[in-house]
């Protein structure tokens, strides 16, 4: 019989929430007349549904590997019971509770704990400066250059100076292959003046890496020898090689000076040839490496280029290898950037025209003229050789039967305008067919070409046909 009365007694006894604190509650809420047994059961519900959540939120903990319950617990307990979570306590910054001291009027009562607010001082407050929040991470785009021009905006450096400029251009290495040495030391004024002035530049320097690539490079190519093995991988190094984009503006000066040098010189010796011909050979290259951006300096290059094809004295054994070569190159150019600068390629024709049809041009220039616009197309042998007349003028000046390259030259054109026939037939002078065929042809090519073209009728009339129309 003592086994049911010690399970009454145990079941009579209070758990952690008391029932005061439920008497408390319903005050709040202006309910005074709660019983006893009420309250003690509300109590018994609330401690039960405290340790349904205290429960669930241990299971997130041991699932975290953490030994301490933490607010991101709590809520996620709640919401696994269907009971919207607490806001307004964060995990990351847990509030700090404190134990109040026993109350002497009321000894039963257990020990209560709040949470500790902190105090602050208005006066210490008003003192303190303040701090000013700053602007929110944003970013912006500028151009750092147009087509090799940098814009004057504030957030690029400022204009070189024109006397600082100079002494800028005279650094890149010489043509020999050198580069420039060290200044020696100056007064301490001079110096620090130009230090504010390199501070305002954006200077590039060049590995030593690059440094000895350049002049290793140019030794191999120029002056040229009987070996071409290492010739020829420099060139290959040009035409594949990636990471040039620092070395080409060196690159294509030193083309340059070494075009001026051999032409200067009258180019009348083999050796001079042969420079040139290597120097076309550097162009083709860095034309054909994909991996250089070369639009800056067209300017530069289409002057070497333009000086080689329209010369007037090239070594003879050279000259029409060297002019094709250089229309060759000149068409490339044109293929790969005349979509991005649609007046180059009017600006060439003009002055393949004008060294073409002047009075007071050498053979060797009118052949050069003559091998650009073949190499620019047959919209250009039209325009230049029929319409603006460089046949009948080139005709005007060959004497009856002569032959040589500038002939050459306006065949090799002819055909362009049309193939020659391949079973040829010649035109017959009886005939008043072919009497107006022959007045045609010399109308339009003169009569030292026309004649040319009597032997193949089919020919003589292609060229009238492709003339007509494109007319």
């Amino acid at each position: 019989m003592s086994k049911p009365k010690a399970k009454a007694t145990q079941a009579h006894q209070t758990g952690i929430y008391k029932s005061d604190s439920v008497r408390d509650v319903a005050e709040s809420l202006g309910i005074t007349n709660l019983s006893e047994t009420v309250a003690s059961s509300l109590a018994s519900d609330v401690e039960y549904r405290i340790h349904q959540v205290i429960e669930e939120a241990s299971r997130f903990m041991r699932h975290a590997r953490r030994t301490t319950i933490t607010t991101s617990d709590v809520d996620q307990a709640l919401r696994v019971l269907n009971i919207e979570p607490l806001y307004g306590h964060n995990p990351h910054n847990p509030p700090v509770f404190r134990r109040a001291l026993p109350f002497p009027n009321a000894a039963n009562v257990g020990p209560v704990y709040f949470v500790d607010d902190e105090e602050i001082d208005f006066d210490r407050v008003l003192r303190e400066e303040k701090i000013t929040l700053p602007k929110g991470v944003s970013w912006t785009a500028h151009w750092l250059a147009v087509e090799g021009v940098q814009p004057l905006i504030p957030e690029n450096p400022p204009a070189i100076p024109k006397d600082v400029d100079q002494e800028i251009t005279k650094s890149p290495p010489q043509a020999n292959g050198a580069f420039p040495l060290t200044p020696p030391s100056e007064s301490r004024s001079t110096v620090k003046k130009q230090q504010q002035q390199q501070q305002q530049l954006v200077k590039q320097v060049l590995s030593r890496e690059l440094q000895l690539y350049y002049t290793r490079l140019t030794a191999s190519l120029l002056p040229p020898t009987a070996d071409s093995t290492k010739r020829t991988a420099a060139l290959a190094s040009l035409r594949n090689d990636a990471g040039l984009q620092a070395l080409l503006p060196y690159l294509i000066r030193w083309v340059g000076e070494g075009v001026v040098t051999a032409l200067k010189e009258g180019a009348q010796t083999e050796a001079d040839g042969r420079s040139l011909e290597v120097l076309l050979d550097v162009v083709s290259a860095i034309l054909e490496n994909n991996t250089l951006f070369i639009e800056p300096y067209l300017h530069q290059l289409l002057p070497a280029i333009l000086s080689t094809l329209l010369h007037s004295a090239l070594p003879p054994s050279h000259a029409t290898h060297l002019r094709t070569s250089a229309a060759q190159t000149l068409s490339r150019l044109l293929t790969q950037h005349s979509t991005t600068y649609p007046s180059l390629s009017p600006r060439i024709m003009k002055t393949l025209l004008v060294a073409l049809i002047s009075s007071d041009k050498s053979k060797g220039t009118r052949e050069g003229a003559i091998r650009g616009l073949v190499g620019i197309g047959k919209e250009a042998v039209r325009k230049g050789l029929v319409e603006g007349g460089g046949v009948k003028v080139v005709g005007s000046e060959c004497t009856p039967g002569e032959t040589g390259p500038l002939v050459d030259s306006v065949m090799t054109a002819l055909h362009v305008l049309h193939p020659a026939s391949d079973m040829p037939e010649s035109l017959d002078t009886t005939d008043d067919g072919d009497t107006a065929t022959i007045g045609q042809l010399q109308d339009v090519l003169g009569k030292f070409f026309a004649e040319k073209l009597y032997g193949d009728k089919g020919w003589a009339l292609g060229i009238l046909g492709s003339i007509k129309q494109q007319s």
